[in-house]
């Protein structure tokens, strides 16, 4: 009799241990449902659940389905949430305006050795989820940010005099001195109200997405495109402390192993998957997209690094940010 408990409870830790080291991970992002970035999200759940036997599977949930990208970084934080792919979150800390800096980056080169493996940007952003008990897996990048507007452009490539154009930028405080810098009327509008806001009139474009973005939220109120390579957008990949060690040491490298290759196919693609987008305005939609020249946009940049950095800069500490951007060359 004593042999046969023996067996059982043996046989019930074994099944018990089975189920513990099981795990279903959920995973928000910011884009509706078959976007690009939802497709390549099931693709890579689906490389997980390969690489750990069935171990850790991945439940991706799209177009803030778990609340906006701000709520959702703070329940990844506390482990409410598991896992997220999406832009980072300043009001959880400010300094982490640095990702989305203005014309930090020109060229895609450049934006790669500063988001990319290695990157200045990128090293100070894990460090800064990691406050947070947050581990960044992954950047993902998206594109050079633009300016989508239902109206029709009033000297896209002058930001030397205000063009009275309103325009809907996030809450975040370098959108809106960019807004400024570049002669628009910033609002800081939620962006889950932007879509209506145009709609009705409140506000004729938006500032603080790119081509993609604006496809896939507000085709139906863009009427011109302007690629001012505004600020490079960067999504990141981030799994709440709790839930990463929740995971056998197996598992959690086969998922870091997963997540590096993510990111790897995604820096080969990202560059042309904008112009698709832009052209996708263009074709689809028959928004004009502006043609602005290398002078333009240097002019752009210039006027927005002098204007603009010095006060974002104090907001984020200015010590703290201006040796972030000597480490860069800037």
């Amino acid at each position: 009799m004593k042999h046969i408990l023996t067996s059982t409870a043996v046989a019930a830790l074994v099944a018990i241990g089975s189920f513990a080291s099981a795990a279903d991970l959920k995973m928000s992002h910011v884009r509706p449902q078959d976007a690009t970035i939802d497709k390549e999200l099931r693709a890579f759940s689906t490389t997980v659940a390969e690489a750990t036997g069935g171990d850790v599977t991945i439940t991706i949930f799209p177009a803030s389905a778990l609340g906006d990208y701000t709520t959702v970084q703070e329940r990844v934080s506390v482990g409410a949430v598991d896992m997220a792919t999406q832009p980072a979150a300043t009001g959880a800390d400010r300094r982490m305006q640095i990702s989305s800096f203005p014309f930090l980056a020109s060229t895609w080169d450049q934006a790669r050795a500063i988001y990319g493996p290695g990157g200045v940007v990128r090293d100070v952003m894990a460090e800064l989820y990691a406050e947070q008990d947050i581990t960044m897996l992954a950047a993902y990048p998206v594109y050079f940010g633009g300016i989508a507007l239902n109206t029709d452009p009033v000297n896209p490539g002058d930001p030397s005099q205000s063009n009275g154009i309103k325009v809907r930028v996030p809450g975040i405080k370098s959108f809106q001195l960019t807004g400024e810098a570049l002669g628009y009327i910033p609002s800081p509008i939620p962006f889950s109200e932007a879509f209506t806001a145009i709609q009705t009139g409140v506000v004729d474009g938006v500032i603080g997405s790119g081509a993609e973005g604006y496809y896939a939220s507000f085709r139906d109120v863009t009427k011109a495109y302007i690629p001012a390579n505004t600020h490079f957008e960067v999504w990141y990949m981030i799994i709440s402390n709790e839930s990463l060690a929740a995971l056998d040491a197996e598992d959690q490298a086969a998922l870091k192993t997963a997540a590096e290759a993510f990111e790897a196919t995604r820096w080969t693609v990202a560059e042309e998957d904008q112009g698709k987008w832009e052209q996708r305005l263009a074709d689809e939609l028959g928004a004009t997209v502006v043609d602005l020249t290398d002078e333009q946009l240097a002019v752009m940049a210039t006027k927005v690094r002098a204007e603009v950095w010095p006060q974002v800069l104090e907001d984020v500490g200015a010590d703290w940010g201006q040796a972030i951007l000597d480490k860069i060359g800037q």
